[in-house]
């Protein structure tokens, strides 16, 4: 039939019924809207009985739509006000799954709009739904991806490096914009009238090659897990050195993250030479609440000898909180 044809664009979809009468029943052909093929039917009882679902099929059954729509329903002659739905999210699996009574008088010809502002896949197994269409940080994301492809070409094929750094043990060459944008001190550098200026050349001797690799890789977006994993201590002391706020941050999240008897002392050692809080509060809680200073009782001695004094005072403190009489 003519009028059972329904036409799309983009997330779209309109059905014109030519001739429907007062006890009448019509189901549109399948049109098609994200994955999955839908169908309009209408039927005129007391009030008008629109429903959207999908087509029956193995991709409805498995991978059933979770939809968000709104429908509109308008007559063609003059003076009629179209008759507009709220929005509704609704899982779709058969055609009683939604059914949106109209309280009109539509008979002969009028046009139904469905326009679908989401669709999700709903996964049979109760986890999250996936949408079908790009999210907003899609776009974002490939662009992300593409910039940080291009930072690595920058870093490991030396496109247009313009700094030369030399460590303890080679020299690797960077460049000053990612250096100034990362690190307020690598900015003051290249901003005033110091040799690194002048001469392109920095020297980071305290830093062996392959981590003051880790850390450019960190600076340019392309470093790997486990090589931040391996030379977080070394990242720690760049980080501190260079006023690197957030590589600090990472550094110190990781170091909470595997605290053990071995060594816990030498990470309150770093914990309180770095200022870093958090960790100093993991480690003094890992010895006294829970008791581990047991554990680690050789070790303590020679600890304290070098350890600072308010530092000591600090863990004596710890001691009387979690010791103090019940």
């Amino acid at each position: 039939m003519a009028d059972s044809k329904v036409e799309t664009i983009s997330r779209l979809a309109q059905w014109r019924i030519e001739n429907f009468g007062p006890c009448s029943y019509k189901k549109s052909d399948p049109f098609r809207v994200g994955i999955w093929n839908w169908h309009f039917s209408i039927e005129k009882n007391r009030y008008l009985y629109i429903r959207l679902f999908p087509e029956p099929s193995r991709m409805s059954k498995e991978q059933p739509p979770l939809a968000r729509f709104v429908l509109r329903v308008s007559s063609p002659g003059p003076g009629r006000k179209p008759y507009i739905s709220p929005v509704h999210e609704r899982l779709l699996r058969t055609s009683e799954d939604f059914v949106w009574p109209v309280d009109s008088t539509f008979l002969g010809r009028f046009i139904i709009d469905v326009e679908f502002l989401d669709l999700k896949i709903c996964p049979l197994n109760g986890g999250e739904a996936s949408p079908v269409w790009p999210a907003d940080g899609l776009m974002q994301s490939v662009s992300t991806q593409s910039t940080l492809r291009c930072l690595s070409r920058m870093l490991y094929e030396g496109i247009h490096a313009d700094v030369t750094i030399n460590t303890a043990d080679g020299s690797l060459r960077a460049h000053k914009a990612i250096l100034s944008a990362t690190s307020p001190v690598f900015q003051s550098m290249f901003s005033h009238d110091l040799k690194e200026k002048e001469s392109s050349i920095i020297h980071i001797v305290d830093m062996s090659l392959e981590s003051c690799m880790a850390l450019l890789s960190y600076l340019y977006g392309t470093i790997k897990q486990e090589d931040f994993w391996k030379h977080r201590l070394a990242l720690l002391g760049a980080a501190n050195k260079y006023d690197i706020a957030d590589l600090k941050d990472a550094c110190e999240e990781s170091l909470l993250e595997d605290i053990n008897s071995t060594n816990v002392l030498e990470r309150l050692q770093d914990a309180w030479l770095y200022q870093l809080n958090k960790l100093k509060k993991g480690c003094l809680m890992y010895l006294f609440d829970f008791g581990k200073i047991y554990d680690v009782r050789e070790e303590v001695s020679n600890f304290f000898r070098h350890a600072d004094r308010e530092l000591m005072t600090e863990m004596f403190q710890e001691v009387l909180t979690v010791w103090k009489p019940v």
